[in-house]
């Protein structure tokens, strides 16, 4: 049996590593920590804090994601998808409540590797994945109109309707300057990667806009593009650790966002590590992996930071510029702390508009929009899965879509299985394959009086009453009822109750059930349950010609 192994993989790693690895590993890590660098601040304003919490979520736990995890490559940091479940929180329950619901994920998060879930959460539909994943990215967008365009809004409307209704409705009040800022960051973003692969294009969209701004505000007297600064007050200091004062009550109003920061980092982590895994031919620990996105989402809130997971993009970053081992995590964490303590205050000259354009293409990588097409082709039933996690997400919130879907996911999983387990009845003759490579095919004669019936596939509750509706369709009382088991490979509890029902319901009405081909698992979960009891161990046969003779004995009296 394989043990429980929740060794974090740098331990591996570090016992061959050498200079070559690490020259490797710090080029990747330097262009990690730039690259996160906009994002971090993007994503942390985005959310509803200030830009230095964006930055410090990624420090703490890219350092501990990378020290502790499962993955070898996997960059851990604030991402798009909890903007949205962020922004909500601090809305109904403060800055405070964010920090206790982002421990309580930590603490979900640890449960779910100890648990060893983290094999099962990967199997979550894939409509629901893309379903929720394009409604945060329709939501993180149209949560940047406003700073993309300059619009002057006192107070933009929750709702996602009512948002874009005043969006419209203030449209005319848009700055033509910040308008220019933001659509010329976007420009700059989606071409940069055509002339180099090296250079993120958002930091050159930051730089350039940036200065741009300061020379037309120096120079040309324009002072409407509104900056960090403007609106946050920016410091480079490393704040104190605090525990926050949590109360029983205030624990319980809390589990629903809890819960849904923990799945949707669970998802977004494991997902990242299994496509970095595709790129460099590696394996990742996903229970070791969810323990340490648990640690981090732990130990970010102590230090002011938000919820961290996996991030895609700054993981396939790492795995382009040759980092393979957790030390380029290690590194691009040091990277972001040395440009948080010496370059932090020059961060509040960044235009908002050019920050908006940043998200903005943030929620284009990650709207999927051509996987969404794709699904759209798929059977109704996942489509229909698909468009309600959609809107779920973008007219409610994540926490409601993600309840949703996860319901949603086990009726499909339940309707799926009890689709895969058919009851058929066998009438006169019952082909016996005795030696299928030699073609010989025995023939077996069902006696007058008995009727044989076989179950292929999990007999569980979906299973139960489909048997129950074959047997009520015969009008004619056998004597004996025959139920061959050899293809059930396991019986719930549903099961068990199904069957001894019907053993109760057929002595009362004088009719023998004859078992056959039961499995050894299947055999000891019966015996478990007392069910033998009810039906006797001389009725349980190993094989359908023990089963027909047994049938014959009690058709005849003997």
């Amino acid at each position: 049996m394989k043990t429980f192994d929740l060794k974090p993989q740098l331990f591996d790693t570090l016992k061959s590593y050498n200079k070559k690895n690490f020259m490797s590993d710090l080029m990747a890590g330097i262009i990690v920590g730039i690259v996160a660098l906009p994002l971090a601040i993007a994503f942390g304003i985005a959310s509803g804090v200030t830009p230095e919490k964006g930055i410090i979520t990624a420090i703490v736990a890219g350092f501990l994601v990378s020290l502790l995890g499962g993955s070898k490559v996997q960059i851990g940091g604030p991402t798009g998808a909890f903007i949205v479940i962020i922004y909500g929180i601090i809305q109904k329950y403060g800055i405070e409540g964010l920090t206790i619901a982002t421990i309580m994920a930590g603490v979900f998060l640890i449960l779910f590797g100890l648990l060893k879930l983290g094999t099962i959460i990967k199997y979550i539909p894939y409509p629901i994945v893309v379903g929720f994943t394009s409604g945060i990215a329709v939501t993180i967008f149209t949560t940047q109109i406003k700073d993309l365009f300059g619009l002057t809004i006192d107070t933009v409307p929750s709702d996602f309707v009512e948002k874009w209704i005043c969006y419209i409705q203030h449209f005319s009040t848009a700055d033509l300057w910040c308008s220019l800022v933001g659509v010329v960051s976007v420009i700059i973003i989606a071409i940069t990667p055509k002339f180099s692969k090296k250079i993120p294009g958002s930091l050159v969209a930051i730089i350039v806009m940036t200065i741009a701004a300061l020379l037309l505000k120096q120079y040309a007297g324009i002072t409407s593009i509104e900056t960090i600064g403007d609106r946050f007050n920016v410091s480079n200091a490393i704040p104190d650790v605090q525990v926050p004062v949590m109360t029983w009550e205030t624990i319980k109003s809390l589990v629903a966002p809890a819960m849904t920061i923990a799945v949707l980092g669970a998802i977004e982590s494991l997902l990242s590590a299994t496509v970095a895994d595709g790129v460099i031919g590696d394996h990742h620990n996903s229970n070791t992996e969810l323990v340490a996105q648990g640690v981090a989402n732990l130990a970010s809130p102590l230090f002011g930071g938000i919820p961290a997971t996996g991030a895609i993009a700054r993981t396939m970053t790492n795995i382009n510029n040759g980092g393979r081992t957790p030390i380029a995590g290690i590194i691009h964490a040091v990277v972001l702390l040395l440009i948080f303590l010496f370059f932090m205050p020059l961060a509040k000259y960044i235009p908002m508009a050019c920050l908006a354009g940043v998200l903005v293409i943030v929620s284009y990588g990650m709207c999927g929009w051509r996987s969404f097409v794709a699904l759209m082709k798929n059977p109704k039933s996942d489509v229909t899965v698909l468009l309600i996690t959609f809107f779920l997400t973008i007219i409610f919130d994540l926490t409601v879509a993600i309840e949703v879907g996860l319901i949603i996911a086990c009726l499909l999983f339940m309707k799926r299985m009890s689709e895969t387990t058919d009851v058929k009845v066998i009438m006169d003759e019952i082909n016996e394959e005795s030696d299928i490579s030699k073609g010989n095919i025995e023939h077996l004669t069902i006696p007058e009086g008995v009727e044989v019936y076989e179950i292929n596939g999990p007999y569980f509750f979906g299973a139960g009453n489909k048997f129950e509706e074959i047997m009520a369709s015969f009008g004619d009382r056998p004597k004996v009822r025959i139920i061959r088991m050899r293809k059930v490979p396991f019986v719930d509890s549903t099961g068990i109750h199904n069957l001894t029902n019907l053993c109760e319901m057929s002595k009362n009405e004088g009719i023998t059930i004859v078992l056959s081909g039961v499995s050894e698992k299947v055999h000891a979960q019966l015996q478990k349950a007392r069910f033998y009891d009810i039906l006797g161990e001389e009725n349980i046969c190993s094989h359908i010609n023990l089963a027909l003779e047994r049938a014959k004995e009690i058709v005849s009296g003997k």
